[in-house]
């Protein structure tokens, strides 16, 4: 079999019907099953998998998150090639068929990721998008050749909050790859929509505590410093002018020199392009979110940056 498509599912009863569905679409040669893992579900995603038929399988896992996950559906996988997507995302129909292409060339591709074409997005809604390969690997869009996934021995578990969802176990893979000497490449053909979530202004703050372990992340890659993040110590371009203008701010007042307020100018025209995108959603509002959401995401960098002794802001 030329690949196995890996999906790890939990409590995914409302997305993995349109998942199922892309991969039934495919328009590929190539023969591939789907192994759907179940970890520990409690709503009706094992049974839907299991309605689909072939070329699905279901494996049962134990609840121990994606990265276990993801491995026993690899144990079990008789595909040449691993492609990895997940239970709340939609491939394109000519997404296995890039994505096995872009293998003959490499042994681990990124694919491109988008959010669902057609869904009313607001400004706290949650969804990825990946555009280039910028060293986090994210699984929602990800092959390898199966030889190398052995011999990297899958996923790792490197970081798993208290009562959340782990995080960093695909870019911990793609970093182990790398540094084993496997070809990586990007591949904008393969492309995969993510389903966008409804959110409001207190879950898009609040999901900005979850910064705090870019500091441990980047104590295990260090070699994201230069892959990902801006000017080698900054999480983005966003997050140095937020500390520019917090500085600024702090030293006009502790000095009375308001000339020093210049330093706010650049997050300050960043924050007004934001809330300006957003008019039917009230730009005052939006911008005010988006200034609390980035006060407590310097909060987080800070104190994981701290903690991991790993400065990142």
């Amino acid at each position: 079999m030329d690949a196995s498509v890996i999906i790890p599912a939990r409590d995914a009863a409302a997305t993995l019907p349109a998942t199922l569905a892309a991969l039934a679409a495919q328009r590929t040669a190539a023969s591939f099953e789907v192994v759907v893992v179940d970890d520990g579900s409690r709503d009706a995603t094992a049974a839907i998998a299991r309605a689909a038929g072939a070329p699905v399988r279901v494996v049962a896992g134990a609840g121990e998150g994606p990265a276990a996950a993801r491995n026993r559906g690899a144990a079990v996988a008789a595909g040449a090639a691993l492609a990895f997507t997940d239970a709340d995302c939609a491939p394109e129909p000519g997404w296995l068929g890039a994505l096995l292409a872009a293998l003959e060339a490499a042994d681990l591709v990124q694919g491109r990721v988008l959010p669902a074409p057609g869904a009313a997005r607001g400004p706290f809604d949650r969804t990825i998008s990946v555009t280039a390969e910028h060293g986090l690997y994210e699984t929602a869009n990800l092959g390898i050749r199966r030889d190398w996934f052995e011999r990297l021995g899958g996923f790792e578990s490197i970081l798993r909050p208290r009562g959340g969802k782990e995080l960093g176990e695909d870019v911990w893979l793609g970093w182990r790859a790398r540094r084993a000497g496997a070809r990586t490449a990007f591949c904008a053909e393969a492309v995969v929509h993510h389903a966008v979530f409804p959110r409001g202004p207190a879950g898009y703050v609040g999901e900005r505590a979850r910064l705090r372990f870019f500091g441990p992340l980047v104590r295990q890659v260090p070699e994201l410093r230069e892959a990902f993040l801006y000017r080698r110590v900054f999480l983005s371009r966003r997050s140095a002018e937020f500390d520019l203008a917090l500085t600024a701010v702090a030293a006009a007042a502790l000095t009375r020199r308001p000339w020093l307020l210049a330093g706010a100018l650049p997050y300050a025209r960043t924050l007004r392009a934001e809330a300006r995108h957003w008019p039917e959603h009230g730009p005052l509002r939006v911008g005010a979110v988006q200034l609390a959401a980035d006060a407590v995401g310097a909060g987080a960098l800070a104190a994981g940056s701290l903690r991991a002794a790993a400065p990142v802001l």
